[in-house]
Order: C-alpha cells, then structure tokens, then sequence
C-alpha cells in the first residue's frame, strides 16, 4: 500500500511518520487489495487549545473509505482513526462477499 502524508501548519518528524506507517500496514491484515492511503495532519488553534486532526482516506477497489479524527495528540488521533478504518474495511469486505 503506498502512503501519501501531506501536513498542515507544521512539519511532521521521522517518529510521527513511523507510527503513521506502521499503523496503516496493520490494516492490510484485514484487506489486502488496499490500493492507497492518503493521510492529512492538521494543526488547528482553537483558543488556546491546539487539537491534532488526522484524516485518512483509503482508496479502496470499487469504493473509497474515509475517517477524520481529532484528540490532543497525533498519536491518538492516528489510533482512533485506524481503529474506525478497521472497522469500515471489515464492513466493506463482508458486502463484497455477499454481493458476489
């Protein structure tokens, strides 16, 4: 799976994009015609709390699954998104099978 990281407002360091990374491989377990990941790191001031927001899209055969999450850091945010993702891609994987 190729994993495209574009970051907002900041610049991303080696162990960010490492966890990223091997995060989104966990998810080829559970579907492996994954064909590309696009990831969007934000920044965003609100007063003067700073949340985290992660967005992956993962473009899948026939179909595009998408997650946005937000927490206070990026590495939780990371987590919680994978988690809903493992969560769509079994959901779209049981309706593949069923359609064929």
């Amino acid at each position: 799976m190729r994993i495209h990281t574009e970051t907002v407002h900041f610049r991303a360091d080696q162990k960010l994009l490492a966890h990223l990374e091997e995060k989104l491989q966990k998810l080829d377990h559970f579907f492996d015609r994954i064909v590309d990941a696009k990831v969007i790191l934000k920044l965003e001031n609100a007063g003067q709390v700073k949340d985290k927001i992660v967005e992956i899209q993962l473009n899948v055969p026939r179909g595009r699954l998408f997650h946005k999450e937000s927490a206070k850091t990026f590495e939780n945010s990371i987590d919680a998104a994978v988690k809903a993702l493992t969560r769509q891609l079994k959901k779209y994987k049981d309706q593949r099978r069923r359609a064929a």
